[in-house]
């Protein structure tokens, strides 16, 4: 899933670059193999150590990491929280054999930007990382009604979400957050620094009473606040 269309990267421009962090050697190989036929999609590392991976994306700076959520002694979810805690600034995409509802909304609230279930078809995995790539949020499709309904479920706010609440600037990122924007995307759409939307994001979701910005953009979906 991908909340709004976005335009696919020309042949002009460099490729998108990603990071593979695994602990099965057989399925790096497999997105390796599977990348190298893409000119617009570029491995530029690969491990099954969470450790490295931290390493190695601080170091290569890639367009997306690809990251396990179910891995021996660091899992992806602590991987996930060590980035964000570096001021990684790239996206951060789930990859896993795992469609449970809790680990779902885990991995999106610890700030991921995508969770892909590992059974999808290639062409479908190739296509959600060039939208991960270009800044949008990536969901496996079968998830989609599953998000939405366990974010329902699961909030713990005493009340409900008040959009008069926001500034209008706040109002015009979260509509940019519903249509999968990243910070960097939505500071070049509003001419903007990044450092700027951080700190509308920060607010907003506090406004709101929310806890991540995947749950304020599937809550503004809801709304119809994305148009």
């Amino acid at each position: 899933m991908t909340l709004t269309p976005a335009t696919e990267p020309t042949a002009t421009e460099p490729p998108a670059t990603l990071l593979i962090i695994d602990d099965h050697p057989l399925l790096r190989r497999g997105v390796a193999q599977l990348l190298e036929l893409e000119d617009d999609l570029e491995l530029i590392g690969e491990t099954g150590k969470p450790e490295e991976g931290i390493e190695l994306a601080l170091k290569l700076e890639p367009d997306v990491v690809l990251l396990d959520l179910n891995m021996p002694g660091m899992n992806g979810l602590e991987t996930l929280r060590h980035l964000r805690d570096a001021d990684y600034s790239g996206r951060v995409v789930m990859f896993t054999v795992s469609d449970h509802e809790d680990d779902v909304v885990a991995a999106l609230r610890t700030g991921a930007d995508g969770y892909l279930l590992k059974d999808m078809e290639p062409e479908d995995m190739v296509r959600q990382l060039r939208q991960a790539a270009l800044g949008r949020m990536v969901i496996s499709d079968s998830l989609t009604a599953l998000l939405a309904e366990a974010l329902r479920n699961q909030r713990t706010a005493p009340a409900t979400p008040d959009i008069h609440s926001l500034t209008q600037r706040e109002r015009e990122i979260l509509r940019e957050l519903a249509g999968g924007l990243s910070n960097k995307l939505i500071a070049r759409k509003l001419d903007i620094s990044e450092g700027t939307v951080k700190v509308h994001v920060k607010h907003l979701l506090k406004k709101l009473n929310l806890r991540s910005r995947v749950e304020a953009a599937v809550w503004a979906v809801q709304e119809n606040l994305d148009r």
